[in-house]
């Protein structure tokens, strides 16, 4: 989740659906009993008299969990998808109307109070901490459905256009192996055209009630629109499988197919794309707003606050999280100074950071360099991590450049975890755009971060845990995610990298970054701050160039509270080692802290913070 970014496709669900259709977990980042034969059966059944009831109660609960989640996935088909499930790949339900969102209430409302009905008394370890994560974002998910975002379903960042190309153009989660897959995509796609005109309808009661986007985000989404349009189905990307179709198709199935996609491209899937552009074009742009933060929107102070509790898993308030991110730029820009003496920089830090941002010695040659560097750190990091892990995930693991048609708007750096049976690796995309913006000192900590140890370490564990309830194990919490990239990128002279002083800037540089999120994006939703206060403020205190500055500012818009989980969670998973240090002495070892911290998944800071502290109290016997 980052993700950032996503690790874009799980957050655009997420934010889309913004409702409790996804497991509880997912559902809180935005946002039936046994048949009664069953239960007759297992009253008549004499049970042991040495069986204790935690351990009934926790059969219970975890027959439930199963059951909740296949219900889940048949509720979103898309989610099944994403995570490597492929029997609903042939449907595409209308996951924006008013139909599915009252489904998707009441279903999180019958699935909460089955669970809430065993309840919690006589439950410890993981029963526990899965009883308490299921209930708490079960009722956060309905706490949201407070907020009106199914009224803003497209900005730059997210959108169903970009999901829908993901899907059918080969390059996300919609396999395209067999006939029967492309098959699959044929049957989903007959679902774009009424999505599309519910987000139509879905504006224009936004416009209706003054929930819209601000103007400068949806400008960018046309020439999104404009990038997927096309007057011939061969050259659009949803042509993509066909130039890809296996070879051992029979001739039949190719001509087929092929003739059966052309119809569906040219009368089906461009149609719906030209109408929604047509709409946001000549009605929905001239209704947006001029304001950027969320304060502007009805109830948005509380909208925001309400992101804020999700993002950060937490009850600090916006003010308190400024607060802590402007001590936390004063702190490390104290830190960048240290370099610039190392390297004998004369002048200022903001020169210091012009430098950075401009020197010819810090550019990629091209397109090839900088993937090769990329994958050069991949064997580097390799060579050290047993020294800090004993815990490592059996997925395979790849690294791709981000698809033209979205590296524009996409971050530097994103990873999409790996599929549940396998079949896909996980997957550390490197944008390429605008090449002279991508530093070869931003190489080191965006490769942890979002690679190893980072997200595919987290993500690929969390996926492996058999043992686990599946809510669980394909959920997950933004401030641990992210907190846990961004912990990451600490461990990089222990891990043999930043053995430069730039490569160490580039570490320092983008944890400045996550702090001055904070003060950011705290400030344009919760202080009035316009975009381009934003702009300045970054642009002032860090290297951050002109593109990433501009791009993160319109991300904070789109997602509002979301980049605070970077530095909330690092902040805590460091303060738990320091802790562990301290306590522990020289029992502490790093690698059983690192299990410790990975082995159950994410879970909210404050249930990390218990299992931390009942571990050092274990430790120490």
């Amino acid at each position: 989740m980052p993700s950032h970014a996503l690790r874009l496709l799980p957050l655009a669900i997420a934010a889309l659906l913004s409702l409790s259709a996804a497991p509880p977990a997912e559902a809180a980042k935005k946002q039936a009993q046994r048949p009664a034969a069953t239960q007759a059966r297992a009253k008549a059944r004499p049970r042991p008299a040495a069986a204790p009831v935690k351990q009934d109660k926790a059969a219970q609960l975890n027959r439930l969990y199963d059951a909740y989640w296949e219900a889940s996935l048949r509720l979103n088909p898309l989610q099944a998808t994403f995570q490597g499930d492929d029997r609903y790949n042939d449907q595409l339900p209308n996951f924006l109307s008013a139909a599915f969102r009252q489904q998707s209430h009441d279903f999180t409302v019958e699935w909460l109070g089955k669970v809430q009905a065993i309840g919690a008394d006589g439950l410890s370890g993981q029963d526990l901490l899965s009883y308490e994560i299921f209930v708490r974002d079960a009722n956060s998910a309905l706490q949201a459905e407070k907020f009106p975002s199914w009224m803003m379903p497209v900005n730059q960042f997210y959108n169903i256009a970009s999901i829908a190309v993901m899907l059918g153009s080969g390059t996300g989660a919609q396999p395209f192996r067999t006939v029967q897959d492309y098959d699959n995509w044929s049957r989903r796609s007959l679902g774009i055209p009424p999505l599309f005109d519910q987000a139509i309808a879905n504006m224009r009661q936004g416009m209706a009630a003054g929930v819209v986007q601000p103007r400068v985000l949806m400008e960018k989404v046309l020439p999104q629109l404009d990038a997927i349009i096309k007057p011939n189905a061969e050259e659009t990307l949803f042509w993509t499988p066909i130039r890809n179709m296996p070879a051992d198709f029979s001739a039949e199935d190719k001509a087929r197919i092929s003739a059966e996609y052309k119809r569906m491209i040219e009368y089906r899937i461009m149609p719906a794309y030209r109408a929604l552009r047509g709409f946001i074009a000549t009605q929905y742009l001239p209704a947006t707003r001029n304001s950027d933060g969320m304060a502007a929107l009805p109830d948005g102070a509380a909208w925001y606050a309400y992101n804020v509790r999700q993002s950060t898993t937490s009850d600090m308030t916006p003010a308190q999280i400024h607060q802590i991110g402007l001590d936390e730029v004063a702190r490390i820009h104290g830190q960048i100074e240290q370099v610039m003496q190392q390297v004998k920089f004369r002048g200022s830090m903001q020169k210091f950071f012009k430098f950075m941002q401009t020197d010819k010695r810090f550019t990629f040659a091209n397109e090839e360099a900088l993937l090769a560097r990329y994958r050069g750190l991949e064997s580097k990091v390799n060579a050290s991590v047993p020294r800090l892990f004993s815990l490592v995930p059996k997925a395979p693991f790849e690294i791709r450049p981000v698809e033209p048609y979205r590296a524009q708007s996409a971050a530097g750096g994103s990873y999409m975890r790996p599929s549940g049976d396998g079949s896909r690796p996980g997957i550390f995309y490197v944008n390429t755009y605008d090449l002279p913006s991508r530093k070869t000192w931003d190489a080191e900590d965006l490769y942890l971060h979002e690679a190893i140890p980072g997200h595919h370490f987290q993500l690929g564990l969390q996926q492996e845990l058999e043992g686990l309830p599946k809510f669980r194990r394909f959920g997950g919490e933004t401030a641990f995610i992210e907190g846990w990239g961004l912990y990451a990128e600490s461990l990089g002279k222990e891990l043999g990298l930043y053995e430069d002083p730039y490569s160490y800037f580039g570490y320092l540089q983008n944890e400045l970054w996550r702090a001055i999120r904070l003060v950011v994006d705290t400030g344009l939703h919760s202080k009035g701050w316009t975009r381009q206060q934003v702009i300045d403020y970054m642009l002032h205190n860090s290297a951050s160039s002109q593109t990433d500055a501009v791009a993160e500012a319109e991300r904070y818009m789109a997602i509002p509270g979301q980049a605070l989980a970077y530095k909330v969670g690092e902040l805590k998973i460091m303060q738990l080692r320091q802790q562990a240090q301290a306590e522990l002495g020289a029992a502490f070892d790093i690698r059983e802290f690192h299990a410790e911290v990975l082995k159950d998944g994410s879970v909210p800071l404050d249930i990390l913070q218990e299992k931390i502290e009942r571990w050092i109290a274990a430790k120490k016997g």
